[in-house]
Order: structure tokens, then C-alpha cells, then sequence
């Protein structure tokens, strides 16, 4: 028996690889699916069946793309219905590979078709869970995305997620190995751990909604609460995976190179969306006019899906040298399909055409610490609201990025402002977007809260009310 998770750092998701006997299942496979084919041949094995946990919400998965391409039927939780031809398990229906099985275990709450297949080995020994987004480490799939599909109250469906855990999850052995589909990043969950793998006792242990002596009108409370709304993309994501979608290999094909002279044209003629996904530095030094960052090296594919509002946007992409193509497949894991091509040469070769050129201003920590004991500044924090909550410097806005187009109005447009966010990362995505709404008097902070919490400049600390005396 072999077992593999291969793990998307940026989607923050586990996709599974699971082969015994020259028999393989492949659970919530990416988009792109040829790496798990070539696995596969690679061991001599074939690809027997696709499990889907559920109807994902915040990545296309591959399940369409591989079952055609191997013919392998794609299995689905009770009360499932894609549009496409697929196996809907019922619940307690065993799936034999080679020497082990998987049992269908319906664990509603999360989304109403979730389920937890749990793994039999060549002995009938339960062995491994894989959960979906049921349960995580050190949390629960969130109950609110299904609302509108089920006509419940998240409340409604956290209760049913309670019983889920109780009666299908907890009764299993501590020894029971615990895959989930999402690790930390995720926004299907509000407290994962950065751990992508554990065992049964350990969240019994530590996830606070596994308590043993927890009510379920604790559950419901305990789990609604701080949830965040849900990136614009999620129901569009649901659509592609509920219904279908086109290969991701036609959708590169269909990307072309563009030069200069062209590719200022097309994104004239096709209104489109310039996204920018070099590096902070790259991108602070110089880039076209009214582009948007997005790093292809942070959280690429969230950030698209939460900034980005309309899945179909026309998109002309500026990337690193050779990662034309990644960057493509990346759109598309979250249903970006609508990418037209990219920048021929990269931005040098946008320079070298003489084109018209920006930057944003930048500060390091040192110096932005000496203009606040100086000066009376203007700082605008775009970090989450856990984060700012936890600490933050005195006197602050507090506009996290993931609403700063509902509040372009907050930032003033007379003089100098700072930005920061954690690391860098997300401010200069903020100061990208202030720019492209024609804000030029922002002043971006290198290295964010962490290089800013290394001077003296003061901060505010969440103290703990359990610790006060």
C-alpha cells in the first residue's frame, strides 16, 4: 500500500495518490492532471477511480479532465449531482483497490454531499481518513458556503457538521491517520494548522470543535463564529466542478506571446486585466502602467480569486521568463480561463520598446521608524483582521486587502500616505491596485509589520484576558 499527498502550498490543498496492487484512486486531484498519470505509469499501475470529497469551492478540480483521459469513474458523496456521468456512492459503500478498500462515509455539514473516505487495510484494519473539508487540523470545514444550495442556515448546517464529527468522525480510533484536503492559507476553514498530516487522538486532543464535552449549541457558536465572507469566486468555482469544464492543455494552447506594440493593443481592444505576477522587487522597480501584482510566488491563486471579481475578466499576463505557461495553469486552477497571452520578453522587453514605464515608492522599516518619530504620518495596515487584532502600530487604518476596493474613498489623495501589510507581499498587491485607480502618493513598507516590529516605533499587543491579573 502506498500513500502519497501531494501538496499545493499556494491553494493550500492536498490532493491524494493512493496505490495497492498495481491499482491506484486519485482524491481531489488539481486541475492539471498529467502528473498523476504519469505516476501511475511510472509504478506500472492504473488509475481505478476519482474520489471527490465534495464540491470544491475554491479550486477547479481535475476530475472531469482525468476520467476522460483514463476512464476512470468519477465517485461522488450521497445527494451528489454533477451534471456529468459519475458514481454516487451511498453512504457505507466499499470500493475495493487491490488489497485495500474505502468506505464512503456521508459527512454532511461542511457542504451536503461531503464525504470522509475512510481506509481498510489488506487486514480490515481501519488505517487513514481523508476528510475533505470535514475536518482539518485544528479545525472544521466552515458551514456557511452551502446555504444557498441546501436553503439552510449555516447554523442549520453547522449542527448537521456536528453530528457528522460525532457519529461518523470521533467514533473512530485514535490511531485513524487524518488527511485533510486543506492545510494553513485555506479559506474553507479560520483556524488550520500549518501540519498537513495527523492522526485522529491529536485532534481529539487539541481541535477545540472536537471537545468531548462540547454541546452541540456550543458547536454551532464556536464554528460560525469570525467567519470571514467568502471569496467572490467560491460559487463560480462550485459551477466549474458541479458542471464541467475546458482542459487546461486547449486553454494554454490558446494563450499566445505577445509583443510590446501588441500586447498594449490587446488589452486596449479586449479591455483587459494586466496582471503583473514577477517578484515584489521586479515590480516595484518598474512595470506598465495600470497593472495589477499578484506574485506568482506568494498566494498566487487566492488572491486572484478574491481580487479579481469577475471569473471571465480578459487577462494579459506579464510573468517571469520561462513561467508563461505555470502561470496560465495557475489562473486556471480557480477558474481563470479567460488569460490571452503574455508579455514577449518580459517587461525588459516592454523597456526596450520605449514603452511609458512606473514604480512605486518604497521605504525600508529604518527609515519609515525615524519619519514616525518625526512626523505626524498617515499608515494604513491592509493585513487580515486576526493579524491586526493580534498587534499593530498605534494610530493606524486598519483596510484589509481583501475589501480595499469597497474603501478607496478612506485613502487620501493630497498627500503622502505609508502602507504596509505583514511581509510585503500584500501591500505592494494594495499599492498596485491604489495605483491602478490612480493613487500615486503612497509610500510602500519593504518588509511590512515584521521588519517595522524590529525598530522602536510603538505598538499596540492583543493581551489575553485569561493572563491579566
Amino acid at each position: 500500500m502506498k500513500i502519497e499527498q501531494i501538496y499545493t502550498g499556494c491553494l493550500a490543498q492536498g490532493a491524494y495518490y493512493i496505490e495497492s496492487e498495481g491499482e491506484v484512486a486519485i482524491i481531489d486531484p488539481l486541475r492539471e492532471v498529467q502528473p498523476y498519470i504519469d505516476k501511475a505509469t511510472a509504478n506500472g499501475a492504473k488509475i481505478k477511480y476519482i474520489f471527490e470529497t465534495h464540491f470544491h469551492a475554491d479550486f477547479v478540480s481535475g476530475h472531469v479532465t482525468l476520467a476522460e483521459k483514463t476512464g476512470a469513474p468519477i465517485i461522488y458523496g450521497p445527494t451528489a449531482t454533477p451534471t456529468f456521468k459519475a458514481h454516487i456512492a451511498t453512504d457505507g459503500e466499499v470500493f475495493k483497490l487491490g488489497k485495500i478498500t474505502l468506505t464512503a462515509l456521508h459527512t454532511p455539514g461542511h457542504t451536503m454531499e461531503s464525504t470522509t473516505y475512510l481506509l481498510r487495510d489488506e487486514n480490515g484494519h481501519d488505517h487513514a481518513i481523508f476528510s475533505g473539508d470535514t475536518l482539518f487540523l485544528g479545525d472544521v470545514g466552515r458551514p456557511d458556503l452551502a446555504q444557498k444550495a441546501t436553503n439552510m442556515t449555516q447554523e442549520e448546517l453547522a449542527g448537521t457538521l456536528f453530528h457528522s464529527l460525532r457519529d461518523k468522525i470521533m467514533t473512530l480510533g485514535d490511531h485513524v491517520v487524518v488527511y485533510p484536503a486543506h492545510g494553513a492559507g485555506s479559506a474553507c476553514g479560520k483556524n488550520l494548522s500549518k501540519e498537513t498530516i495527523g492522526n485522529l487522538g491529536e485532534q481529539k486532543q487539541t481541535n477545540y470543535a472536537l471537545r468531548a464535552d462540547m454541546t452541540k449549541e456550543e458547536f454551532i457558536a464556536e464554528v460560525t463564529d469570525g467567519l470571514l465572507p467568502p471569496p467572490s469566486y467560491f460559487p463560480l468555482n462550485v459551477k466549474l466542478n458541479k458542471e464541467g469544464y475546458e482542459n487546461v492543455e486547449e486553454i494554454v494552447l490558446k494563450n499566445r506571446a505577445w509583443s510590446p506594440r501588441e500586447f498594449q493593443v490587446a488589452a486596449e481592444e479586449n479591455t483587459a486585466l494586466i496582471l503583473d505576477v514577477r517578484s515584489i522587487t521586479d515590480f516595484a522597480q518598474g512595470h506598465i502602467p495600470g497593472a495589477i501584482f499578484i506574485g506568482i510566488d506568494g498566494q498566487f491563486a487566492p488572491w486572484v480569486g478574491a481580487l479579481i471579481t469577475d471569473i471571465k475578466q480578459p487577462i494579459l499576463l506579464v510573468t517571469p521568463q520561462g513561467r508563461e505557461e505555470e502561470t496560465i495553469i495557475r489562473l486556471s486552477r480557480v477558474g481563470y480561463d479567460n488569460s490571452l497571452g503574455f508579455l514577449k520578453g518580459g517587461f525588459e522587453a516592454w523597456k526596450d520598446a520605449g514603452m511609458e514605464c512606473d514604480t512605486v515608492e518604497q521605504i525600508d522599516a529604518a527609515t519609515f521608524a525615524q519619519k514616525a518619530k518625526q512626523d505626524s504620518i498617515n499608515v494604513f495596515d491592509v493585513r487580515k483582521p486576526g493579524e491586526f487584532e493580534a498587534s499593530h502600530l498605534e494610530a493606524v487604518n486598519h483596510i484589509p486587502l481583501d475589501v480595499l476596493n469597497d474603501h478607496l474613498s478612506d485613502f487620501p489623495t493630497d498627500k503622502p500616505f505609508y502602507i504596509h501589510c505583514a511581509g510585503g507581499y500584500r501591500s505592494l498587491i494594495a499599492a498596485s491596485i491604489l495605483k491602478a485607480r490612480g493613487y500615486h502618493n503612497m509610500i510602500d513598507v519593504i518588509g511590512g509589520f515584521a521588519a517595522i516590529k524590529q525598530t522602536d516605533v510603538p505598538t499596540t499587543e492583543f493581551v489575553c484576558p485569561s493572563t491579566l491579573k
